[in-house]
């Protein structure tokens, strides 16, 4: 039972983009610490978008937070 779900795990951790903040590439599953990995992203289109994403999601946060 273990093992099927360290597979199933593996499997969705693979299927998961991540933006590497160090490199500026997008990696596939976690290949790198999580202080460099930003996501996880369903596709490589979004994780390619990170950084602007991030923008975007962080300036709605302010415009929020200024309207309390």
């Amino acid at each position: 039972m273990l093992i099927i779900e360290t597979h199933k795990e593996q499997i969705i951790e693979e299927q998961e983009y991540w933006f590497n903040t160090k490199t500026g590439e997008v990696e596939q599953g976690k290949q790198t610490l999580a202080f460099y990995r930003i996501g996880p992203f369903k596709t490589r289109g979004e994780a390619e978008h990170a950084l602007e994403t991030l923008a975007k999601r962080s300036s709605e946060w302010k415009e929020e937070e200024q309207e309390d």
